[in-house]
């Protein structure tokens, strides 16, 4: 917030005040990450005006935490950073580019399938429309064709209707820890 020398551009304080925890966004914040949207990903993206609470007699003094300019991208600044300060920045910029963002629309698909004693379950979701999601970088190498899968998988268990018979044609033991 004190500023760190940008390339090109000189001495720039890229976030609001780090010490808060207000969830309160000026109107001109709000009115720039909304021309920022618009101008990056569409007018579908924008979200709805205002997402500020009142909150009492407490003393506000300070926004949210928020980059100073939207147009700042992270990937603009990673040669003016550190490792840890862009890794920072990008967090705060995504958090508060998603905030301002409309919802995703998502569609989950479940099926359970009895046999025996044995219960088995399979989730597929697919994204109708990303929404907030796509202020993050989650479109890395792989993701597009988890998305086709992911696709396919929801339209097989869509088409399963209540009671429909089902045969097993393979079994795959494997178990999965969280990395």
């Amino acid at each position: 917030y004190e500023g760190v020398e940008v390339k090109g551009t000189g001495l720039v304080g890229l976030i609001s005040y780090l010490r808060t925890d207000s969830t309160r966004i000026s109107a001109e914040a709000q009115e720039a990450a909304k021309q920022y949207i618009t101008e990056n990903f569409g007018q579908d993206y924008n979200g709805s005006e205002s997402r500020q609470e009142k909150r009492g007699k407490i003393q506000d003094a300070h926004e949210a935490i928020r980059p100073t300019y939207a147009q700042y991208e992270p990937k603009q600044l990673e040669d003016s950073l550190s490792r840890d300060q862009y890794r920072l920045y990008k967090l705060i910029w995504e958090r508060f580019v998603a905030s301002q963002m409309a919802p995703a629309n998502l569609e989950r698909t479940t099926v359970e399938v009895s046999g025996g004693e044995y219960t088995f379950r399979s989730t597929a979701t697919v994204i109708k429309f990303n929404g907030y999601l796509r202020a993050y970088n989650i479109q890395e190498e792989g993701a597009a064709q988890d998305e086709d899968d992911d696709t396919r998988d929801a339209a097989v268990l869509a088409a399963l209707k209540q009671n429909d018979s089902c045969n097993m044609l393979r079994s795959i033991p494997e178990q999965k820890f969280t990395e």
